[in-house]
């Protein structure tokens, strides 16, 4: 079986074909773009690692006329379409800008980065410099923007400017690739500039968009729509394809379809069960997609070692911020969270609408977000069906509630990860004094009653297995001062749940754990945790040997109470 190269990282589609990389054939959104869709402007929200940026390459390879790319498309289906490539095929003046870089923490730094993109894009076109028919102010607009010199205004009116003059040098309408339109709004509402780099996106998209008479069509891809921002007011002719329309459905993603060739083609059809476990399950329109980044990647570890596990390839490519803020929010979604990380759904009303800047205002918002950007997916088969073309998200929130649940295992133990990260973060915030001043003075009724509000206050999965409270109790006692926690460890004749030391007071605190399927039973439970650390001799070594006054405790827990006993 011949290795197939896999184009990891790389959105490049002229370096992809040119270099022999493996590619699945999308080439069927050029014909939708140009035969079915009368919109002048088209813009794709679909999760971050789909494919949008290799899209847009391969767009851009296609109409540009700087180019020759019939090899480019040689074998693919568009390539079969001699009418729409001979009428559509570097045809036409070409913009691509990517907004993914601009992503600072701070204003003046995102505005550098934008700076710097649009640098690179008047380098790009640099030979608009000889164009003798362009006006003064134009130019010397061009040169400040080429510089990195340019001003605010400069920045608003970039791309408007460049559609202009492209179409003063080839005398033909300019086609306008927009990729990640949304981040550098994103990363300001993540980082409290939102409203200052919108005033600069919103007018740097609004004049290159808006009764523009030197544009053909521009295309954008983004992972959220944002409408309350005005960038689109105005904007006669738009069609907003999210994950919920289907005319476009398996543009993006790869389908099962795609999978099976790849897998057959790569000799790994044995892994399908696992590539479908862990990295299939989106729904975007009425397709099933798998997330390309991560069959990429793993198809790619595959072929180097047959027997590679499967990890989170997707988590790893950004932040998680939109799941901490929905822990973080006012909104009480712990049973929900609940109900999904036990393999469960929920109902919830969507809203097609986001805004970046009130995402944590109305509570569908949240889930709004979680949905559109690849966290959560539907239910195969319980949306209503609607014909292809028909755009009911242009009407604002959609009348039903929609059945959400994890896509997949690696989402799943994403939100797991996330989750107790963001508990043991928040304990550590906490005032514990009065959690160790029971611990220590062997107050079973007063520590009972705090730990029970911990546990009540946090985000259980596993099934409440003995896992869960294991890791529940190592961090409620971790990160505090002189204290060291042990979990598991031996001592005398088998391992301790949990040890709690301070070295400076000369305490110890031996805690084993049980579960119970009924309180009734809990006493009972409480009494047999304190007869296996009496038998299995856990307080010997820390007491003769180590010379620490022991405390030990039988804990019991059902749910999200708990039961605490001194022995």
């Amino acid at each position: 079986m011949p290795k197939y190269f896999m184009p990891v990282g790389n959105t490049d589609f002229k370096e992809i074909r040119e270099t022999g990389l493996y590619y699945i054939d999308k080439t069927m959104l050029i014909d939708r773009l140009v035969n079915q869709s009368r919109a002048k402007v088209t813009l794709f929200t679909r999760p971050r690692r789909f494919g949008k940026s290799l899209n847009m390459s391969m767009i851009q390879h296609f109409f540009d006329i700087r180019e020759d790319s019939k090899s480019l498309f040689q074998g693919l289906k568009i390539h079969d379409n001699t009418e729409l490539c001979d009428k559509w095929m570097n045809q036409y003046p070409t913009i691509l800008v990517s907004f993914k870089t601009v992503e600072s923490n701070n204003f003046e730094n995102s505005v550098a980065q934008l700076r710097a993109v649009m640098s690179d894009l008047c380098r790009e076109h640099i030979y608009l410099l000889n164009d003798s028919f362009s006006d003064k102010d134009d130019t010397e607009k061009f040169k400040r923007l080429k510089s990195e010199n340019s001003r605010i205004s400069d920045l608003m009116d970039s791309l408007s400017l460049l559609t202009r003059l492209l179409y003063n040098y080839y005398n033909k309408p300019v086609i306008l690739l927009i990729d990640e339109y949304d981040v550098p709004m994103a990363k300001g509402d993540a980082n409290g500039y939102y409203r200052e780099i919108t005033d600069i996106m919103r007018s740097m998209l609004g004049k290159a968009l808006k009764d523009n008479r030197y544009l053909k069509l521009a295309v954008l891809t983004g992972c959220l729509r944002i409408a309350e921002e005005s960038i689109f007011t105005g904007l006669n002719n738009l069609s907003i394809k999210t994950i919920t329309d289907t005319d476009y459905d398996e543009c993006f993603g790869f389908t099962n379809k795609e999978m099976d060739k790849l897998l057959t083609d790569t000799g790994l059809m044995e892994h399908q069960p696992v590539f479908k476990e862990w990295y299939d399950g989106y729904i975007f329109g009425n397709e099933e997609v798998y997330c390309p980044w991560d069959v990429l990647n793993y198809v790619n570890e595959l072929q180097g070692d047959p027997d590679a596990l499967p990890v989170n390839y997707w988590a790893n490519t950004s932040g998680n911020d939109v799941i901490k803020r929905f822990l973080e929010s006012r909104f009480d979604v712990t049973s929900d969270f609940e109900k999904l990380l036990g393999g469960g759904y929920i109902e919830k009303m969507i809203n097609p609408y986001i805004t970046y800047g009130d995402l944590t205002k109305d509570e569908i918002n949240l889930w709004s977000v979680l949905y559109m950007t690849g966290y959560l997916t539907i239910i195969p088969g319980s949306l209503p069906k609607r014909k292809q073309g028909e755009n009911d998200n242009m009407k604002g929130r959609f009348d039903f509630p929609f059945k959400l649940k994890f896509p997949n295992t690696e989402i799943k133990k994403l939100f797991e990860k996330t989750v107790a990260v963001w508990f043991r973060e928040r304990i550590l915030e906490d005032d514990r004094t009065e959690l160790f001043a029971a611990l220590w003075s062997g107050d079973a009724v007063r520590l009972t009653d705090i730990i029970s509000r911990y546990l009540r206050s946090t985000i259980s999965y596993h099934d409440y297995s003995e896992q869960f409270y294991h890791a529940f109790l190592t961090g409620l006692f971790s990160g505090a001062g002189n204290i060291s926690v042990r979990s598991n460890r031996e001592v005398g004749e088998g391992r301790a749940d949990v040890i709690v030391r301070n070295e400076y007071t000369n305490q110890a605190v031996i805690i084993e754990l049980k579960i119970t399927d009924s309180p009734t039973r809990a006493d009972a439970k409480c009494d047999e945790a304190l007869r296996q650390i009496e038998d299995n001799g856990y307080a010997i070594p820390l007491s003769e040997d180590e010379g620490y006054n022991v405390t030990v405790y039988g804990a019991v827990f059902y749910k999200k109470r708990c039961f605490i006993k001194k022995g």
